[in-house]
């Protein structure tokens, strides 16, 4: 049986969307084993984006939209790419809680984390825009005691080399810094440059 402990969790940034190419062969290579048992979270891409913009042309303040709800439905915006990715590849199974992640390695599938049940909040997570994927992505590693969380990005790591640099560049989020602080395990980048190389992907430290 396949442990959480063992697997890697791997977050998909949503902007790779724009190249469907390797989009594609990322998910393909996950679901052959090519980085052994891993755990994929979505980005919300294009889907949180739209929630950004419509915040951004309503207001934050009453009567406008908070970032409560914004990041309620950025986190809806996930689990639709999840249903997404898991169509791209139909080997990808989507998981909606600690459970079927379990069940879905138990089995030798490659679960896609759908974040829906965080939607009813949770003291770790801040509902605010300074978290996104990326810090929920460590979140869900430190929770599950992944020994790695990668970071799958559409671009490649600027020459930067400490979080709250990475954070201070919009690389990550915000709140990124203090999520991977918290985190036991290592972290890794994997951009498009590393890809074509066919190297390993980036630790930052």
């Amino acid at each position: 049986m396949r442990s959480t402990r063992s697997a890697t969790v791997v977050k998909i940034g949503g902007s790779l969307v724009a190249d469907a190419g390797r989009l594609r062969a990322l998910l393909a290579g996950l679901a052959v084993g090519d980085r052994g048992p891993c755990i994929v979270v979505p980005g919300g891409g294009p889907l949180a984006d739209a929630v950004r913009v419509t915040q951004r042309a309503l207001g934050q303040r009453t009567p406008g939209m908070s970032d409560a709800l914004a990041h309620r439905l950025a986190l809806d915006a996930m689990g639709h790419m999840a249903e997404i990715l898991s169509e791209l590849e139909p080997r990808l199974v989507v998981a909606r809680d600690m459970a079927a992640i379990a069940a879905g390695l138990a089995a030798g599938r490659v679960p896609i984390w759908n974040p829906v049940a965080l939607k009813e909040g949770h003291p770790a997570i801040p509902e605010t825009w300074r978290v996104t994927s990326d810090s929920l992505a460590v979140w869900l590693a430190t929770t599950l005691q992944a020994p790695l969380c990668l970071l799958v990005k559409s671009a490649d790591r600027p020459a930067v080399m400490s979080w709250a640099d990475l954070a201070r560049v919009g690389f990550v989020d915000a709140a990124f810094p203090a999520f991977a602080a918290r985190y036991a395990g290592d972290i890794a980048i994997l951009g498009p440059r590393t890809d074509q190389a066919g190297a390993a992907a980036e630790t930052v430290a």
